[in-house]
C-alpha cells in the first residue's frame, strides 16, 4: 500500500478509535471515522492477543496486502483502522481478503459504483 494512503500518527489513530464506528468480523475489526482532511487513509494494527511479534507483523502484512487492491475504490474523506484478531495469521488469504471487502462494504466506505465489486477468477 502506498505511503500516502497510510494513517500513521498516534493521535490520528486514537481519534479514529475514539470517534469512529466499528464493524466486527471474526478475523478483523474495522473502525471508520470521517477524516478532517480530504483523502483516504488506512492503518493496520495487531495487539498482543494475536501472538508474538512475528505473528503480529505477519497479520499486519497480510491485512495490508488484502486491502491494497481496494484502496482505489474507497470514498474520499475517510480514516480507517483495521485491527487484526487472532485468526488473521492462520486464515486463508482469500478469507482475509473477503473479510476486508465485506467490512468496507458494511461500513459504506466504498465508492457508490464499486459497492459490489466482483471477484476475478
Amino acid at each position: 500500500m502506498q505511503r500516502r494512503f497510510r494513517l500513521h500518527r498516534t493521535g490520528d489513530i486514537q481519534r479514529v478509535r475514539r470517534t469512529g464506528k466499528s464493524y466486527a468480523h471474526p478475523l478483523l475489526v474495522l473502525v471508520a471515522a470521517r477524516s478532517p482532511e480530504a483523502g483516504k487513509r488506512l492503518a493496520v494494527t495487531a495487539g498482543r492477543r494475536v501472538g508474538g511479534a512475528v505473528e503480529r507483523n505477519r497479520a499486519r502484512r497480510r491485512i495490508r496486502e488484502a486491502a491494497r487492491p481496494l484502496v482505489d475504490s474507497l470514498s474520499e474523506g475517510w480514516d480507517l483502522l483495521l485491527v487484526a484478531r487472532s485468526g488473521a495469521t492462520s486464515a486463508p488469504f482469500r478469507d482475509l481478503a473477503d473479510a476486508v471487502r465485506g467490512l468496507f462494504a458494511r461500513a459504506g466506505v466504498t465508492a457508490p459504483d464499486d459497492a459490489n465489486p466482483r471477484r476475478a477468477g
